[in-house]
């Protein structure tokens, strides 16, 4: 079987992730050509063809810096990216992270007869536009292509969950709402590989550690309100600002004493702080399945949760707390949490066998894959049944 991926997932294939969605992707994208399967991976952002440890073909969109800017979106990008992807004749298709441009590679899926599988990369994905508006394009006005690209996603996305083949979906949560919009979808689980993640000595785990983009999204003025009331206990920050907010509460940060502040790290080098750490702190406003959660989780660290439980996750597994937006709930947690081996390995556990890559859940993945193509064959030799009965008439 032919899988084909795309989008700017090369740098996660050699370890050089740009975000949660494109590693896991790229997980995936391992997975299967462990399976044994083609795997092949159109990406715009590479100049030349090369091949991954694992085998997986990254294939350039030729001239896709060709043309004039404003225009050659049109002119040139997107009949480019539809004549490559076309030409993988794959049998299945796949697309995750919210992007208009899915459509080519739906268009492609059709034209060659593939399957096409949507994968979701956070509840926004699934939300009202009021929420996006509020969560995600006020965020980001000023940056002219997520106008443009949200403008064609909010005609392109919906329809595309609804005449997608399969629907992964990250969580229980997600999987509801789509069911409430009459769309049927798979859980999915994110991904975690752990012989990626870097090995530690034994750690006192004094510190709580916030990691990711620095924004108004990610709640970091109430990450703010938290350390300015916890003067006694010690606090990591690993991410850039982001926006104006970011920025803002970023500098203000860079008096107090109990922070530590290390700016942008590598995936491995965030791996080990979050390794050392008493508790992972996230006040993000919305999500989809964090990787960092499950990273944590695999370390044994807990989640302490001011809004996000994926699927009720951390509820039902015990794997923190979520203080559903009490920010005065939150500074109690950080009083009186200790961290507990019970703890450490009731959350190692549970990555064990939910979220990683082991030779059974790869041969879980190849098998929902090929379910997916045999149920394609099936359904055309019925169609052909007909048509053969007339011609021995």
């Amino acid at each position: 079987m032919k899988i084909c991926f795309w989008g700017d997932i090369g740098k996660a294939l050699t370890g050089n992730t740009s975000g949660g969605g494109e590693l896991q992707i790229a997980l995936l994208a391992k997975a299967l050509a462990k399976a044994g399967h083609e795997v092949v991976v159109v990406d715009y952002a590479v100049n030349e063809e090369f091949q991954s440890p694992e085998g997986i073909k990254i294939i350039p969109v030729k001239g896709w810096n060709k043309g004039i800017r404003m225009i050659r979106t049109f002119t040139h990008r997107l009949p480019r990216l539809y004549s490559t992807l076309r030409d993988q004749n794959a049998d299945v298709y796949y697309c995750r992270i919210r992007d208009s441009r899915h459509i080519i590679a739906w268009w492609a899926a059709r034209k060659v007869r593939a399957k096409f599988i949507l994968g979701l990369a956070e509840d926004l994905d699934v939300m009202s536009f009021k929420m996006r508006w509020k969560y995600f394009y006020s965020t980001y006005f000023r940056n002219p292509w997520v106008i443009v690209d949200g403008f064609f996603c909010e005609i392109v996305y919906p329809w595309l969950l609804h005449k997608s083949d399969v629907v992964f979906v990250q969580h229980e949560g997600q999987k509801e709402m789509l069911s409430e919009r009459g769309i049927k979808s798979l859980v999915f689980n994110n991904l975690i590989d752990l012989s990626l993640l870097p090995s530690i000595t034994p750690a006192d785990h004094n510190d709580f550690i916030y990691v990711g983009w620095i924004d108004k999204r990610k709640g970091f003025a109430q990450f703010f309100e938290l350390v300015k009331n916890s003067p006694k206990h010690l606090f990591k920050v690993v991410g850039p600002p982001r926006d104006k907010e970011g920025h803002f509460y970023y500098e203000k940060l860079k008096s107090f004493q109990n922070v530590s502040l290390f700016g942008k790290l590598d995936h491995s080098e965030t791996l080990l702080q979050i390794a050392t750490s008493k508790a992972l702190i996230s006040t993000s406003l919305m999500e989809g399945f964090p990787n960092i959660f499950i990273e944590a989780w695999a370390y044994g660290i807990p989640v302490l949760s001011l809004n996000v439980d994926p699927g009720s996750t951390i509820i039902k597994e015990r794997l923190g707390e979520v203080l559903n937006g009490d920010l005065n709930g939150m500074l109690k947690a950080i009083d009186t949490f200790r961290y507990t081996n019970d703890f450490a390995e009731r959350a190692k556990s549970y990555v064990e066998r939910t979220h990683v890559l082991n030779e059974a859940k790869i041969n879980e993945i190849s098998q929902i894959f090929t379910d997916l193509i045999q149920n394609r064959i099936a359904k055309e030799n019925q169609s052909e049944v007909p048509e053969k009965l007339v011609n021995q008439n």
